[in-house]
């Protein structure tokens, strides 16, 4: 166990679920944990402290969160299970009571997490430390550091916004965040480390500085002058907090790239009014259009909820086709989940799961031609990629300015460095688009495997390729996720099916989102990814319509 004087030669496992932000703060927590001697656990061995930093953005999050720690418990029964997050925040008394777990702490006490264990080791009793919604008020600063090429740096937390949907409100508190100077001096840190492009990151980004005669504006402008940050990136930011001003100003930006995340959640004006948004869809049409105005080659990611309380046939029908006439890269499509405590559940309309799961699909396909479309626009162009490092038996990898992902040969030097690339050249070009990400384990013969476990431990990466015609076999199998997130869905941890043939029990499905964990079947041309939805709540229906739109479905 822990040495409970110094914690030397310790070891502890991390394990994230959700928002960039968590695996910002994750990040430092770990670092935190090695300054004074724990280490991060390594393949092989058994960790002393296992800490699982939790989302509750849905319903799903929380069932997955729920079996993270049930597992962490059973695997590790010697070790201290700590539990820290959202779902913490919302729901300690719930955690608190699974077998095995020794620290709950809300989501303000994640750089306290030292002194608990502290405590736990003199009394050796579950505890839980959870701020009162009202008193949640400081901000504590976080940065992804040393985990990857790309940084990910916190700027702001918490909301004011109180849409109906959702409990991050419960979760994070009081919109506040940290001064210009201090998330500079951060940044500056960052390009000393060697780090090159900087993702700032929040839960409202746009609220930077509320309260203060500061804003967001004021933010990204200074952070503009640091050397030695070649990129930066805006996540997420309200479309009614993107003014016309900062787009331009961007377009002109020595250092922030032409990349874009703006929620829509609804394409109908209904809707919008009844999650209680801060704007409409005259005002997102307008920013998209500016944009393009000013930056055409923009990539514009836009997060879609589908399946709202209220939504009838003929507003979603609506909102397809509003949808479907923008100008954007990509739609990230989470179904509608019900959160205890929210508003949205006064609304009297609620639609059927079936429902959602088909309204998910269509939306999925509409994304999927939009970036298609996207990437095809930069076919044999040059564009300037920062490629991450060098992994053995495996291309390079990297983003474009534009937020394309890309694959090139390896060549040592050119890691951490932006470099430019020639886009969709052909064979014997060196590179090519890559839209379904790296794979931690690839098959490119036939075989059959039982009883295996693949694991990704990166974001964006299959944990399993088959190529090269093989077919593979694969039984009784498990596919998991100990780091990293999905951009293709912000709160996925487990994988699914990419967008080829999976054989489960001789039925064929051709779709992206049927997870596989510990299912029978074979898998020919396909990617096991992180993306997807349990497999036990699709429903026949949705089989049957999957059925008839893809003709290789048998």
């Amino acid at each position: 166990m822990i040495d409970n004087s110094t914690f030397g030669n310790s070891t502890a496992l991390f394990h994230t679920f959700g928002c960039k932000l968590n695996f910002s703060e994750t990040s430092s927590v770990a670092r935190m944990f090695s300054e004074k001697g724990i280490r991060r656990v390594q393949s092989g061995e058994t960790p002393d402290i296992v800490v699982v930093n939790t989302c509750s953005v849905t319903d799903v999050a929380d069932k997955k969160c729920r079996q993270a720690i049930n597992r962490f418990a059973r695997l590790y029964p010697e070790a201290v299970i700590v539990v820290t997050g959202c779902y913490a925040q919302l729901k300690s008394d719930e955690i608190a009571a699974i077998h095995g777990v020794d620290i709950v702490a809300g989501t303000d006490r994640k750089l306290e997490l030292l002194d608990y264990l502290d405590r736990w080791l003199e009394n050796r009793r579950t505890e839980s430390y959870i701020t009162p919604l009202t008193d949640i008020r400081k901000f504590d600063p976080s940065c992804s550091r040393g985990d990857r090429t790309r940084y990910f740096l916190k700027v702001q937390d918490g909301c004011d916004y109180w849409c109906s949907y959702c409990t991050i409100p419960k979760a994070r508190g009081r919109s506040r965040s940290g001064t210009i100077e201090s998330i500079v001096d951060q940044a500056r840190q960052v390009a000393e480390e060697g780090g090159r492009e900087i993702v700032l990151t929040g839960v409202n980004i746009g609220d930077f500085g509320k309260g203060r005669d500061d804003t967001f504006f004021d933010l990204i402008k200074a952070l503009d002058n640091v050397d030695g940050i070649e990129r930066y990136r805006i996540s997420s930011i309200e479309p009614n907090l993107l003014t016309d001003e900062m787009i331009e100003w961007v377009a002109s930006s020595r250092r922030f790239m032409p990349h874009f995340h703006i929620p829509l959640q609804a394409g109908s004006d209904e809707v919008l009014r009844l999650m209680r948004r801060h704007y409409d869809t005259a005002l997102f049409r307008h920013r998209v259009e500016r944009i393009r105005e000013v930056m055409p080659h923009a990539f514009i990611g836009v997060d879609l909820i589908v399946g709202a309380r209220g939504e009838t046939d003929e507003l979603f029908e609506r909102s397809r086709d509003y949808v479907e006439s923008l100008d954007i890269s990509r739609l990230h499509v989470f179904p509608y989940s019900e959160r205890p405590g929210t508003r949205a559940l006064d609304i009297d309309y609620v639609v059927p799961q079936e429902v959602k799961h088909r309204r998910t699909n269509v939306m999925l396909r509409i994304s999927e031609h939009k970036l298609a479309d996207f990437a095809s626009r930069f076919s044999g162009t040059v564009r300037s990629v920062l490629l991450e490092h060098q992994r053995p038996r495996r291309p390079m990898t990297g983003f474009t300015d534009n937020y394309l992902k890309v694959e090139v040969k390896p060549v040592a030097e050119y890691a951490n460095k932006v470099v430019p690339v020639m886009l969709g050249g052909g064979p014997g070009s060196g590179s090519q688009t890559e839209t379904n990400g790296t794979s931690a384990y690839t098959i490119d013969k036939d075989t059959t495997e039982a009883d295996k476990t693949y694991t990704s431990e990166n974001a964006d990466e299959n944990a399993l390729r088959v190529e090269n015609g093989a077919k593979a076999t694969l039984n009784h199998i498990t596919v998991t996720k100990t780091a990293g997130e999905s951009s293709n869905t912000g709160n996925s941890d487990f994988y699914g099916i990419g967008i080829y043939d999976f054989r489960v029990q001789e039925s064929v499905y051709n779709v992206r989102s049927i997870p596989i964990e510990n299912c029978t079947g074979s898998l020919e041309f396909g990617y096991i990814y992180p993306r997807g939805q349990a497999l036990s709540s699709i429903s026949r229906e949705f089989i049957d319509d999957l059925k008839e739109r893809f003709s290789t479905i048998k």
